[in-house]
């Protein structure tokens, strides 16, 4: 949970500044495809949101929380599941647009896949278990959906096909967001080396 401030008797909720997440990216090139499917679907269909810059580009694979600061015992925890995390590379298909229904000014409009993702759900699992035994159990997402965010928008957009987008996931990202400042920060990388 977010930390709390408290103001001449009054306790609310202090504005976070930051949020721990863990992700995988893709390659520049395929980065690079994103961005342009992204700007033709904002063209066809109207969109008015900017779409993510390339280097954003993202599949969020556990979002731990938002903090004020970043607390050292949820980072210490954070990096040893990762560190306890064993996992091939594996290979991720998106192949479908649609809107999130979140926010009516700002809905996610995102890639989102089939059966082509059950590798990745997979490893979100195997992420959780080392969550759990690090002490992070319930910041384990258990309604994963797998996405990639391409912009934001009001529009709310029916699922439709896309040319689909395919990499090879051979590392795991501890990301420290700056909230508001769009600035994703990598606090550790893991290669993806153990058995299939």
């Amino acid at each position: 949970m977010p930390r709390r401030f408290t103001f001449a008797g009054y306790e609310g909720a202090a504005k976070p500044t930051d949020r721990l997440f863990y992700a995988v990216f893709p390659p520049k090139d395929v980065a690079a495809q994103i961005g342009e499917i992204a700007q033709q679907l904002r063209a066809q269909i109207g969109l008015k949101g900017r779409p993510q810059r390339n280097d954003r580009f993202h599949a969020t694979i556990n979002h731990i929380d938002d903090y004020i600061g970043v607390p050292p015992d949820i980072l210490t925890k954070a990096i040893a599941a990762g560190d306890a995390v064993s996992a091939a590379p594996f290979d991720v298909t998106f192949n479908r647009a649609a809107s999130f229904s979140g926010r009516q000014s700002r809905r996610p409009f995102v890639l989102r896949g089939g059966q082509a993702l059950n590798d990745l759900k997979a490893f979100q699992q195997k992420l959780g278990i080392a969550m759990k035994s690090a002490g992070l159990g319930k910041l384990v997402d258990k309604m994963f959906v797998p996405h990639v965010t391409m912009l934001y928008d009001g529009h709310l957009v029916t699922p439709r096909d896309v040319d689909p987008i395919s990499w090879r996931v051979t590392e795991l990202v501890l990301v420290h967001s700056m909230l508001g400042d769009t600035k994703h920060i990598p606090l550790k990388t893991w290669p993806l080396m153990g058995s299939a």
